[in-house]
This record gives C-alpha cells, sequence and structure tokens, in this order.
C-alpha cells in the first residue's frame, strides 16, 4: 500500500507527464506550421513517449493498491519562434522533469517506501537519456538555424525518428 503522500506526489507526477506530452504535441504543431516536418515527427514521437510515462505511472499506483486521481492539465505554450527556441525550452523542461523525478525519489527513501524508489531509477535513467538528447539537438539548432542547408539536413535527421514504446521493466 502506498503512504498517502507518495500517492499524492505519484498523482501529480502522472499530471506533470500529461503536461509534458501536451507541451509536445503543441511543439509538433509549431514544427508544422513552420514547415519543418521532421521536427514535426520527432516531436509526436516524444508526444507519445510522455503519454507511456505517464501511463507507467497510472499502473504503478494502481499496482500498488493507490488511488489515481487525475488533475486538469494546464495550457503548454503554442508559438515559438524557432526550432531553436523550441529545443531550449524542451531541455529547460526536461531539467525541470528530472528535479521532479529525484523529489519523488528522495520522498520514497524518506518514507522508506523502497518498492518505489527502486520503481523511480527507470525514470531517473531515462531523464539522463532525455535531457542529453534535447541538449544535443539544440546545439545542432544552434549550429543550423542561420543555414537553410544545415537546417534542411537537421530537419531530415529528426525525421528519422520512430516512436518505439520505451522498455520499462516490470516492477
Amino acid at each position: 500500500m502506498l503512504d498517502p503522500k507518495m500517492e499524492k506526489a505519484l498523482n501529480a507526477q502522472i499530471n506533470a507527464e500529461h503536461y509534458s506530452a501536451f507541451l509536445y504535441l503543441a511543439m509538433a504543431a509549431q514544427f508544422a506550421e513552420l514547415g519543418l516536418p521532421g521536427g514535426q515527427q520527432w516531436m509526436t514521437a516524444q508526444y507519445k513517449e510522455e503519454l507511456v510515462h505517464a501511463q507507467v505511472l497510472f499502473d504503478y499506483v494502481i499496482e500498488r493498491g493507490g488511488r489515481v486521481e487525475l488533475e486538469a492539465i494546464a495550457k503548454p505554450p503554442t508559438t515559438w519562434p524557432s526550432g531553436t527556441k523550441m529545443f531550449e525550452d524542451a531541455y529547460a523542461h526536461e531539467q525541470k522533469v528530472t528535479g521532479l523525478i529525484h523529489d519523488l525519489a528522495s520522498l520514497a527513501l524518506e518514507l522508506k517506501d523502497h518498492a518505489t524508489y527502486q520503481f523511480l531509477q527507470w525514470f531517473i535513467s531515462e531523464q539522463v537519456e532525455e535531457e542529453s538528447t534535447a541538449s544535443d539537438i539544440l546545439q545542432k539548432f544552434k549550429l543550423a538555424e542561420k543555414d537553410a542547408a544545415g537546417l534542411y539536413q537537421l530537419d531530415k535527421e529528426l525525421g528519422t525518428r520512430v516512436f518505439v514504446s520505451p522498455t520499462v521493466y516490470a516492477w
């Protein structure tokens, strides 16, 4: 059984993951408007990945006998002037999510909820990858932003991303 504090915190993270999904879907729409279909495809895959994260947390709360309480999702921004700005915001957002996941892990340790602490290790590792990827693409956008050929090539590269549901270990 989940401690009420842990249950509340996990529910907040489910909400945060849904917000992340909507943020990336909004970015996908902006990439489409900017005529960058590769960026649109990349962000759409990211949107789907965030939904998987929310579902994994949802399933875990249920598995532990908790109650999932979904909250309203805040409206994400809907316009960005460039791909560079979107990836600046995506990188900053992933850093924020990393902090949220670390806070969950700290709470699990404080409550001596070792099962939840172990469960969160996958998310901790995932956030290392999320931050690294966003940072790498941001650097590429900074290099390509004033070069049409470079931007075209980067967009093609982003368009090769295919969504594959992440493998989350069974807890």
